[in-house]
Formats: C-alpha cells, sequence, structure tokens
C-alpha cells in the first residue's frame, strides 16, 4: 500500500492553485472539473511522481469549521520538507507569501509557518538528522 494523496481544504480552487503553482512552485497531475468544483492535485516539481496534493473545496461546514479553528489556534494544516528552510523562506517572502512564524529551532528541525491565503497555516521543516 503507498499513498496517494494528501488533501486540504481551501476557500476556493482557483485561488489556490495560482498561489500553488506560481507562488510555491507545484506544477499540476489533475485538473478535471466536476460541476461547480474540481478535481485539482498538484505535485512538487522535486517529486512529480510523489504524492499529490488534493485542493479541495470547503464546501462542507464540519470543514469549513476544522480549517477555521486550525486557522485561528494558529495551527499548520500540513507540513511541507526543504533542504534549507533559509533559503526556501528567502524565496517565498520575495514572491510575496507571508510567514506568520519565522523559522526557528525545534529540536532536531528548523519550522517555519506561512499563510497559503486559502485559509490555512502550511508549516516548512527543515530536518537536522
Amino acid at each position: 500500500m503507498k499513498m496517494y494523496i494528501k488533501s486540504i481544504a481551501v476557500d476556493d480552487q482557483s485561488k489556490a492553485l495560482d498561489f500553488y503553482t506560481n507562488k510555491l512552485g507545484f506544477v499540476v497531475k489533475h485538473d478535471i472539473p466536476l460541476g461547480e468544483h474540481r478535481w485539482l492535485t498538484l505535485a512538487s516539481k522535486e517529486e512529480i511522481e510523489g504524492v499529490e496534493l488534493g485542493l479541495e473545496p470547503n464546501v462542507h461546514p464540519a470543514t469549513r469549521a476544522y480549517q477555521e479553528a486550525l486557522m485561528a489556534d494558529g495551527i499548520p494544516v500540513s507540513a511541507f520538507s526543504v533542504d534549507d528552510i533559509e533559503v526556501e523562506v528567502a524565496k517565498l517572502e520575495a514572491a510575496g507569501v507571508e510567514f506568520t512564524q519565522p523559522p526557528v529551532k525545534a529540536g532536531g528541525a528548523t519550522i517555519a509557518v506561512f499563510d497559503d491565503t486559502c485559509g490555512n497555516l502550511i508549516q516548512l521543516v527543515e530536518l537536522h538528522v
């Protein structure tokens, strides 16, 4: 058994697609119209055949409540790994990404958190192993 997809809820799929591709550099794997919404998945340029990131519409009341509660409490909904967090943060800030937590050491890692503009906080992690 392998992991196939990691989904996150977004408040606007088109806005999320723009952010995740143009700011973060992900590429589209699937963009299939499904009525009002889409089956929309992305992949990292570094792992084209890796786990896909699904951008799911937050239309279900439970999903929206969960997303809003995590955001209100400052809890990231997902984490992405990077090789050099200082370089990645500088690159993303230059692209207009807003960080809610600058890089800080936490045990065997350095972490930072940014706002994806679609209702989520995302954590970047550089592992020190």
